[in-house]
Formats: C-alpha cells, structure tokens, sequence
C-alpha cells in the first residue's frame, strides 16, 4: 500500500464544508476564513474511501489527494 497526502486549496475553497460531513476527522473549518482546515494530511489508508469522497464532491475543486 502506498501512502497518500490530502491537499486543500484554500483560495479555492467556497466553504461549502461538504468536506467535514465526508470525513470529519480528516477535514476542519475555519469559520474566521471561512475556509477549510486539513486536519490530518496523512490520513491512515482506511480513510481513503471517504477522503475521496470529500474530494470528488467538492463544488470548488478545492481539494486533492496526492499519491506519495
């Protein structure tokens, strides 16, 4: 298995905050910046399913995983 690294474009981010309800634990907000917060960039291979999940229903395409 090899790891992954979740990025967040945040001059892309909208606050839509769909984000968080895909994977809680993985992704934050802030509510001052009204953007998100990577949590965990790192996320243990079991959060995959959700992470990319996060990713693709993201309306602004503010959010990427990256294969290390």
């Amino acid at each position: 298995m090899s790891g992954y690294r979740v990025v967040a474009d945040t001059g892309l981010c909208q606050g839509h905050q769909l984000c968080q309800g895909e994977a809680p634990d993985v992704f934050g907000f802030d509510r001052d910046a009204d953007v998100v917060v990577v949590l965990v960039e790192n996320p243990d291979e079991s959060r995959r399913a959700d992470v990319a999940a996060a990713v693709k229903y993201c309306p602004a395409f503010a959010l990427s995983i990256e294969e290390d």
